[in-house]
């Protein structure tokens, strides 16, 4: 009888081979992530509001207000991503989307707008017409500058920001003027009615649009049409050379980036109830490329951590600081004293400058803050790999950045190393270099 022979690498002592690696528990593993995170996010209000009740009446509501502004901003640093960090089209007038997703909106559900009577809708309609009509925007404003780059595609989208809020100043008989649009109607859903206090319900509806627009942005990326863009953006000459249509992937992505400005736009303009030209200045613009080159561009996350960042910097962290020192500086009290029968109040300057940097000095401390991140980490808090790279070289006295990157000259440098033609011998043994080298 035959006897079986059992390899001790199979007993239960021995290791075991590593599991092999299996992308359906890892997209399982991703969708549960995303299910997670959602419920959390979805609940946080509801968690939230009692716990900072206990602080002060006025802190939820504060810190609300705050929270939704910050997601409109999340949804504005998305939207730009896709044309300066993606595409790498430079675009200074992305406010300019901005107003026009406000004014569609308000024009659809305004009372005072001139089209109330003829394409009066509600919300739920005029949002996402919102969203087609700014990336409509966007492909008019790309179609010009199709043969623009670099500094004078900016001056031209600079020249369009600046141009839309002041024809919405100038048309008084259409947008309101000065005054702009008000009385937008707003939502109701399943009896309940949204009103400019419903800070829970804007949350709720500024999420699903955020999380819609994240899911929408990643399928682009990792789609034909997001290796385009980045290809066009390393170099253009190459992309064409390798058969992309750069005016239609330039138009995709004016058009694509100013679309989710128009949802930023729509959702504002109707949670205050009004749209008005002087929320839409240049600050805006440039606010949102600091957000994105702050979070690192190119870089979905990034780009959202960017932005949570400094807008909630600017809108709840900076002004909480400044009202403390404030307030330090109202309970400084002032030296009075009586001169020749009049009373006068003596100067204290540790009032004054705490006076002066609790009311002026928010821009100074945001300024101070991009100032220090720019000199500290460039390339952004989370870059990806290929700007990490361009702006983290490695030191001058270090080997490796004596190595150079570039195939071709790698291949040359090894022929130069490794290839002698002395070394060459016929088959007579005489070293001859020209008789077995072939072209």
């Amino acid at each position: 009888m035959a006897q079986v022979k059992v390899n001790p690498a199979t007993t239960s002592g021995a290791p075991k081979s590593p599991r092999p690696f299996n992308r359906a528990d890892l997209e399982r593993n991703k969708i549960i992530l995303w299910v997670v995170l959602a419920v959390i996010f979805l609940v946080l209000p509801f968690i939230g509001k009692p716990v900072l009740e206990l602080f002060g009446p006025t802190v939820f509501s504060s810190t609300a207000s705050a929270v939704n502004s910050t997601l409109l901003f999340v949804l504005l640093a998305l939207g730009l991503n896709i044309v300066v960090g993606y595409a790498g089209l430079l675009d200074l007038g992305y406010a300019a989307f901005f107003a026009i997703g406000a004014y569609t909106m308000g024009f659809l559900t305004a009372r005072g707008s001139p089209l109330y009577d003829t394409f009066h809708t509600n919300f739920w309609v005029a949002l996402p017409i919102s969203f087609l009509m700014a990336a409509l925007f966007g492909v008019l404003l790309g179609a010009p500058t199709l043969g623009l780059r670099g500094d004078y595609l900016a001056i031209v989208t600079l020249g369009f920001g600046e141009i839309v809020p002041i024809t919405i100043n100038n048309l008084t008989k259409v947008t309101g003027g000065d005054t702009g649009l008000s009385g937008l109607e707003q939502p109701s859903f399943f009896g309940y009615q949204f009103t400019a206090s419903s800070l829970e319900g804007w949350y709720l509806v500024t999420l699903i649009v955020v999380f819609f627009s994240i899911f929408m942005i990643r399928r682009l990326v990792n789609s034909r049409i997001g290796r385009a863009w980045m290809a066009m953006r390393e170099d253009e000459i190459a992309a064409a050379a390798m058969g992309i249509n750069l005016v239609r992937t330039k138009l995709l992505a004016f058009g694509l980036g100013a679309s989710f400005a128009g949802f930023a736009g729509a959702i504002f303009a109707n949670s205050l109830g009004s749209a008005n030209p002087s929320q839409f200045k240049f600050d805006v613009s440039v606010l949102i490329l600091a957000m994105i080159i702050l979070g690192g561009m190119g870089n979905l996350w990034g780009v959202i951590a960017g932005a949570v960042a400094l807008a909630m910097s600017d809108r709840y962290i900076i002004p909480f600081l400044t009202e403390q020192v404030r307030h330090v500086a109202d309970g400084i009290q002032l030296t009075t004293s009586v001169v020749n029968g009049t009373r006068v109040t003596e100067a204290n300057p540790i009032k004054d400058i705490l006076t002066n940097v609790g009311t002026n000095s928010r821009l100074l401390i945001f300024g101070v803050i991009l100032v220090t991140m720019m000199l500290l980490r460039p390339e952004g808090l989370f870059p990806n790999s290929r700007r990490k790279m361009e702006l983290r070289t490695a030191p001058a006295d270090d080997p490796q950045a004596l190595i150079t990157t570039d195939p071709l000259t790698q291949a040359d440098e090894f022929r130069s190393i490794n290839y002698n033609p002395s070394d060459v011998t016929d088959q007579s043994g005489n070293n001859d270099g020209d008789k077995n080298i072939k072209a």
